[in-house]
């Protein structure tokens, strides 16, 4: 049969879609839900009035379950199960299972309906989709595990703090770098060049040896003086 959808339905349509579906499926779930109508004549004139406000609510919906999404993404859920050596349960973990443990744990209204999943019957991980609208589809991991095993939390490496010498230790590096470095910046003052002073005997020499050299001076001129006599008196 075919059917025009007047709402969004997850893996079949978005509203306003003409699909053909199994007659059982029409009649006893779409048609009864208020999902579609036969696909008549008459319903065919109204599909771009539908599209028109489906597109309108879809896109405020989407808008308003963007943070639920996000918020579910990734999640985790565990539960735990009698099973068999073989990992089978001795039961299943149902849809309506999971949907209560999602609302436990962030208050968020979810129906059975909107959790895309077979029954679990195993242990392990297992990822189900929680539909919120057709367009958001968030995920979540289920973990199934037997009763009365502890599942093992994911280790935290915590930053290792050093121990009360290797802190001092630490410090005394730390200062005697700076003090190295505050030393390199400091200038040495220039080098003055102190004037050696003679001393007393050596003052004495020097006296002496400045008068016997005054004096020779003194016996040049004299010696001049009287080769100046000789030369005048051979002259005449």
């Amino acid at each position: 049969m075919k059917v025009l959808l007047l709402k969004d339905v997850f893996k079949l349509g978005r509203a306003g879609d003409v699909k053909r579906v199994a007659d059982g499926y029409g009649r006893n779930y779409l048609i009864p839900q208020g999902l579609a109508v036969l696909a008549k004549p008459g319903a065919l004139k109204q599909v771009d009035r539908i599209k028109t406000q489906a597109t309108i609510h879809r896109d405020a919906l989407n808008e308003e379950l963007g943070v639920v999404a996000e918020q579910l993404n990734g999640m985790v859920l565990s539960f735990a199960a009698r099973a068999s050596e073989t990992g089978k349960l001795y039961g299943s973990i149902t849809t309506q299972m999971i949907a209560d443990s999602i609302i436990d744990k962030t208050g968020v209204e979810i129906n059975r309906r909107q959790v895309h999943s077979q029954p679990l019957r195993t242990l392990g991980e297992h990822i189900v989709e929680i539909r919120l609208t057709v367009d958001l589809i968030p995920e979540v991991k289920v973990i199934v595990h037997s009763e009365g095993e502890e599942l093992e939390a994911p280790e935290i490496q915590e930053p290792v703090k050093p121990s009360s010498d290797e802190s001092e230790d630490l410090q005394d590096e730390e200062q005697v770098v700076s003090l190295s470095e505050e030393a390199d910046q400091v200038q040495e003052p220039p080098e003055m060049q102190q004037t050696v002073e003679p001393s007393s005997d050596e003052a004495e020499e020097l006296q002496d040896g400045e008068q016997i050299a005054s004096s020779s001076e003194g016996d040049d001129q004299e010696f001049r003086s009287e080769s100046d006599i000789v030369e005048e008196t051979e002259v005449e």
